[in-house]
């Protein structure tokens, strides 16, 4: 199974743990808008947790979501909003047409899209003047996490030996994405905003929400479960029954060239 599919395995238990976004996030990509009612291509949107601010300001939205799940669950949170339709497809594959829409959004999805496509058809179904805007998700270092993040390596280093410890970023995070849309020639010069997130997770939530990660649902489930197993007694046994995430969510915004 590929890992950006994985998520269509636990749609509920998605919907429940994940975040949500910063609504002066949506307001800094709608202030540009001369549209009331500007057509929005979003990209991955799972089970609509960005999907809600955009039908809040009145956008009509495609949903690309290449989940069968996931398309159905957002379906039916929405039904009944006649300006969401859903495509069960990926956006590599979906069929659009050229110069339809005012903005391409993609909340913590770009990464998933092949690069040789994402930039190239983005730009292409944006009609002139259209947006492109992707929101990441980044996990940073700070000392709100009480230490769990260095003391919980050792543990993920039994189960993903190959891997080495991921790198994290001060509040001054750039996003992968936002030198790739500046260096595109296709988009105007990008603009990247952030915004301070942080997340606190009861013992059992936390599990819930590591279930919900990619690399973990393609593990077999005895060895997800006893990772997620052990590290639930860590974070009871040392941190009082809880996790707080440090996050910053990034926005990068571009003008269609």
């Amino acid at each position: 199974m590929e890992e950006r599919l994985a998520f269509d395995k636990v749609p509920h238990t998605y919907d429940r743990v994940r975040p949500t976004y910063p609504e002066p996030l949506f307001d800094e990509i709608f202030r540009g808008f001369p549209l009331a009612t500007p057509r929005v291509l979003e990209i991955g949107p799972g089970t609509g947790k960005a999907t809600a601010s955009l039908l809040a300001r009145r956008a009509h939205v495609t949903a690309v979501e290449p989940g069968a799940n996931l398309a159905a669950f957002l379906r039916a949170k929405f039904a009944g909003d006649d300006r969401l339709s859903v495509l069960n497809a990926t956006f590599e594959d979906a069929e659009v047409a050229p110069n339809s829409f005012d903005l391409v959004f993609a909340a913590t999805s770009f990464h998933w899209v092949e690069p040789d496509v994402r930039l190239r058809k983005a730009h292409d179904i944006l009609r002139e003047g259209g947006v492109i805007a992707s929101v990441s998700a980044n996990q940073i270092r700070s000392d709100v996490d009480r230490g769990y993040f260095a003391r919980s390596q050792s543990v993920y280093k039994r189960y993903f030996p190959e891997e080495n410890v991921p790198h994290l970023h001060g509040d001054d995070v750039v996003p992968e994405e936002f030198d790739e849309i500046d260096a595109s020639r296709l988009f105007g010069p990008a603009q990247l905003h952030r915004y301070r997130w942080d997340q606190t997770y009861p013992t059992a939530d936390y599990a819930d929400l590591m279930r919900t990660y990619g690399n973990m649902q393609v593990m077999p489930e005895a060895d997800r479960e006893s990772l997620i197993v052990e590290l639930s007694e860590l974070i009871d046994r040392e941190y009082g029954g809880s996790v707080r995430r440090p996050l910053v969510i990034t926005l990068t915004l571009a003008f269609r060239a």
